[in-house]
């Protein structure tokens, strides 16, 4: 899905944002995720093949004592508040030049979250255990908005594969915090030693959720 060809504002790890634009609180926002699909070399270090990429991505939300609340993702594409929607499972990556087009989808109404969710964790599994030093980029992009709108793209966080990443298929992306009224959005980027949904929601209990 296209929804913008801009890119925002560009984050990097630690930073963070407001979730505000013209000094309105924004009250929907669109969460695209875009991972490129694993090339190899050949001879004369020609790509010759191409290895397509199946992760899934998941939204958990917790409340301000550290606890779990819900969480969306392939098989659950609607959070119990209704407020988070899932566009559902992309299993290739993008498998020619990156592009513009977020694999998937996942838009939150933040003036419908439940009043006890105080954060909410944005990550990625590798289904096939594919490790993210394989695999050539990810993207979060946040849009104002919700996807039919198509509005502007309000941020941008770009992760390179780089040698802390070998040996690890999950990743924490990010998280969007509850700040009084308003909300704000942290990166992380972070790759963990967690192998599937269920582990990396225990390790964002056990060294995330507090930060």
């Amino acid at each position: 899905m296209n929804l913008s060809k801009s890119t925002g504002i560009s984050l990097t790890k630690g930073s963070k944002i407001s979730l505000e634009k013209n000094g309105q609180n924004l009250s929907e926002i669109t969460i695209g995720l875009n991972w490129g699909a694993i090339k190899t070399k050949g001879f004369l270090g020609i790509f010759d093949s191409t290895e397509t990429v199946d992760l899934d991505g998941t939204i958990a939300t917790f409340d301000s004592h550290g606890n779990w609340v819900d969480t969306v993702y392939y098989k659950k594409l609607v959070s119990n508040d209704k407020s988070i929607r899932h566009s559902g499972d992309d299993r290739t990556g993008d498998t020619g030049n990156p592009d513009e087009f977020d694999n998937e989808i996942i838009y939150i109404d933040l003036s419908m979250v439940a009043h006890r969710v105080s954060s909410i964790f944005i990550f990625l599994n590798s289904y096939k255990n594919q490790d993210f030093d394989a695999i050539p980029y990810s993207k979060v992009r946040i849009y104002e908005g919700n996807p039919q709108q198509k509005k502007s793209t309000y941020a941008t966080f770009n992760l390179s594969k780089e040698s802390s990443f070998v040996g690890k298929v999950s990743m924490i992306m990010g998280k969007v915090v509850r700040k009084g009224s308003n909300w704000e959005f942290k990166t992380i980027g972070e790759a963990i030693d967690a192998k599937n949904i269920d582990q990396t929601i225990d390790t964002i209990l056990e060294k995330y959720v507090s930060e």
